[in-house]
């Protein structure tokens, strides 16, 4: 599971937790199924901006808090930005790789 969605489904528990609701009634205050929820929770299924923010609402914060690390202890916070670094890093390589095969196949 990539650490943005394990970070939503952390997330997503962590407040369905505070709330007292289980994922069937978030689904209800989604209009969605409660398997989608389970997926989205399971790092299965990552939503669309539209539902991350019926999900925030439904959770009563506000989208960027989908993806707050609030609720985690500190060790756990370091080594998810340490994995995120990574992410990204990586994607820049990628990106550019690509970019320079691109640039070599015109020349």
């Amino acid at each position: 599971m990539t650490s943005l969605r394990a970070l939503l489904a952390h997330t997503m528990k962590e407040r369905r937790r505070i709330l007292g609701i289980t994922q069937a009634q978030l689904a209800e205050r989604v209009n969605t199924s409660t398997h989608y929820i389970g997926q989205i929770e399971l790092g299965n299924k990552f939503p669309t901006p539209e539902m991350l923010e019926r999900i925030a609402t439904a959770l009563e914060i506000d989208s960027p808090q989908l993806f707050s690390m609030d609720s985690y202890p500190t060790e756990t916070i370091r080594q998810f930005q340490e994995v995120i670094l990574v992410d990204v890093e990586t994607a820049v390589v990628n990106a550019i790789s690509s970019r320079l095969a691109d640039i070599r196949k015109m020349v």
